[in-house]
């Protein structure tokens, strides 16, 4: 019975727990290395910037830890005991050990902080992220930023596969693996030439024209097709399936035939009237932006700087 029992206490005292109730803080241990160094408890409290009463508290029960006394008080000045000094040896170890932990966890915290990989959806890479990575390099002038540029699965892919730190898609939902949040809402809407005849139109299109219509689309995969898919039940009909937004947009321009693209995309076009916006009715193609990365995996650093830029 006797074995057992030493052999449960010596899994207790060997556990992280109860090692960290017995084993005076960092704090503690260089006001003690201070005191070693300086020969005075108001000197050392100075050093490590507290007042001597917070000081002779902190060795005060530093000695009620460990079990003995650590330093003799004097108005001469603060001496170590016997027990003091061998302590201070064992603390100065401790310390050393913790210094070198501190520097090997700020070159990992540099190394991250030296890149940021950014996987977005062309929308928003194309029209939101270059704003968002201006007022970053504001911020973060050391950190290199590469852009990865696809479709919202090609985006999913690149985080699950640890090829980027913070994505950005457009799609109805989010792929398996990925937390979110939503930083923005868009609208899709239907543009043509001015020389189209639904530029002519007065009435708004009905749902089943729309989706009786070859229309200029985004490539199958894309958040801008996976809108329009579910908002046309799937009967959207590609006349051409391109893989970026610039390239519908210049199709569209160039009178090739009406196509979807977000407002965000085509404010200019609008404006100058080389485009025109088509009404449709009862057809809803609202969509929220997201920025995603893998679970349990929050951004940090320069990635989590970016994320609050784009809700900033």
């Amino acid at each position: 019975m006797s074995g057992a029992s030493g052999g449960q206490d010596r899994g207790d005292r060997g556990s992280g727990g109860a090692l960290a109730h017995r084993v005076p803080d960092l704090g503690a241990l260089e006001l003690l290395l201070a005191v070693a160094r300086l020969g005075s408890l108001g000197a050392a409290a100075r050093e490590v910037g507290i007042t001597q009463p917070a000081a002779s508290s902190r060795i005060r029960s530093m000695e009620r830890q460990l079990g003995v006394a650590l330093v003799d008080r004097s108005p001469r000045g603060s001496r170590l005991t016997d027990a003091g000094a061998l302590v201070t040896d064992w603390a100065r170890r401790v310390v050393e050990a913790a210094e070198a932990f501190d520097i090997g966890a700020q070159a990992l915290r540099d190394r991250r902080d030296s890149r940021l990989r950014v996987a977005a959806s062309m929308t928003i890479a194309e029209y939101l992220l270059p704003g968002w990575l201006l007022a970053l390099r504001a911020q973060r002038p050391d950190t290199a930023v590469s852009l990865l540029a696809g479709n919202s699965a090609a985006v999913a892919e690149r985080l699950l596969a640890d090829e980027a730190d913070l994505g950005f898609v457009e799609g109805l939902s989010v792929p398996p693996g990925l937390d979110f949040v939503v930083i923005a809402h868009d609208h899709l809407i239907v543009v043509t030439s001015p020389d189209h005849p639904w530029a002519r139109r007065r009435q708004a299109l009905s749902p089943d024209e729309l989706a009786a219509t070859p229309l200029i689309l985004r490539e199958k995969g894309s958040g801008t097709r996976q809108v329009l898919d579910a908002a046309l039940g799937g009967l959207a009909r590609p006349l051409i399936e391109l893989s970026s937004t610039t390239a519908v947009k210049a199709s569209a321009v160039s009178g090739a035939g009406p196509a979807v693209l977000s407002e965000l995309a085509v404010g200019e076009e609008l404006s100058l009237r080389r485009l025109v916006r088509i009404p449709v009715e009862s057809v809803s193609l609202a969509r929220a932006l997201r920025a995603v990365w893998p679970t349990g995996h929050r951004p940090t650093g320069p990635a989590r700087d970016l994320l609050t830029l784009t809700r900033g």
